[in-house]
């Protein structure tokens, strides 16, 4: 059973954001083995912060044969929208998370598979015979999309790939709003009896807004702070300290803003048995900045560093994280 942990920091809190204030937080996760049961995970590492996660992994073939296997790090969706507010900044790059995996100290050079769903349909091919890149918020779609034929224009329309959207007194922008899912996988070899190390690194897509959002009026109440209470283990303590930088940001105290981090721990646990050590690291990032989420036997371990460590650690359920940070004049 998950226990309570809140860090309180003092600092000054604001008042609740406005929707078109706030970034969407993308769920990731850790990779994605194929199913074995003669593999198991002795160690998994865990680092979490808001300009990166890094994963070390441990396994260890029991076997007295070697054990194929493939290996996936799923990149989250990405969905075009009229307003988008997703929190991935590289809309460039096919790697817009910039992921990166070692094995045995040997770098990875994984395979990319990208397609491109609209309405529940694969139209991946219909884009590349029409060259359209898949990145929906890339300039260059950008710019392949305004020189699309008239007729491919309507029929895209009329199939909710597209939306039109006025630009300026006469002109027309097409909006994407396709889902592109990216996958980078592997083939990997884990020989008998031996362990094999695993480590990945990407940097998170961190949501938030530019102020405290889950307090009415200055009060724990309301839809928004029984969601947070849920999601990220409030507790009176914390709440009452919020409260508290909330009157003070109203005589002139400046402005809180929220962090949130999202990390999926039961994605890929096709390995046999239990983590036999877990350890999960968490940097909140700034001194002065407020912490809370769901964690057991969790300990300080340096001015912005937590730890939580456990034995025979079962993954079944996603972490979140909700930072508070302070205005650069209370770092």
């Amino acid at each position: 059973m998950l226990k309570l942990f809140t860090l309180l920091v003092a600092a000054g809190i604001a008042s609740p954001a406005l929707a078109n204030d706030t970034m969407a937080e993308v769920k990731t996760g850790g990779l994605i083995f194929a199913q074995s049961d003669d593999v198991s995970m002795a160690e998994e590492d865990l680092f979490i912060s808001a300009s990166e996660v890094r994963v070390d992994y441990v396994f260890e073939n029991s076997s007295d044969k070697d054990v194929e296997s493939l290996v996936a790090f799923p990149m989250p969706d990405i969905t075009g929208q009229v307003d988008n507010n997703s929190a991935i900044s590289d809309y460039d790059s096919d790697n817009f998370l910039h992921f990166s995996t070692v094995q045995d100290g040997r770098p990875i050079t994984a395979k990319l598979q990208q397609r491109v769903v609209s309405l529940g349909i694969d139209v991946t091919d219909e884009f590349a015979k029409l060259g359209i890149p898949v990145l929906p918020y890339s300039q260059k779609t950008t710019e392949a999309l305004a020189k699309l034929p008239e007729t491919v224009r309507k029929d895209w329309i009329a199939r909710g790939l597209v939306y039109p959207m006025a630009a300026g007194d006469t002109g027309v922008d097409l909006v994407p709003l396709w889902t592109l899912r990216s996958t980078y996988w592997w083939r990997t070899t884990f020989p008998a009896k031996k362990k094999v190390s695993v480590e990945h690194r990407y940097k998170p897509a961190v949501g938030g807004t530019v102020a405290i959002s889950f307090l009415e009026g200055g009060e724990p109440k309301g839809e928004r702070f029984e969601e947070y209470s849920r999601k990220y283990c409030l507790d009176g303590d914390f709440v009452r300290v919020v409260q508290q930088r909330a009157r003070e940001a109203e005589v002139g105290g400046a402005n809180y803003t929220e962090s949130w981090i999202s990390y999926v721990l039961s994605t890929g646990a096709n390995w046999a048995g239990p983590i036999k050590r877990f350890q999960l690291t968490i940097d909140k990032g700034k001194p002065g900045s407020l912490i809370s989420f769901c964690g057991s036997n969790v300990q300080k371990i340096g001015p912005t560093t937590f730890r939580m460590t456990s034995e025979d650690f079962d993954p079944t359920k996603d972490f979140d994280i909700l930072i508070l940070n302070p205005p650069e004049t209370a770092q």
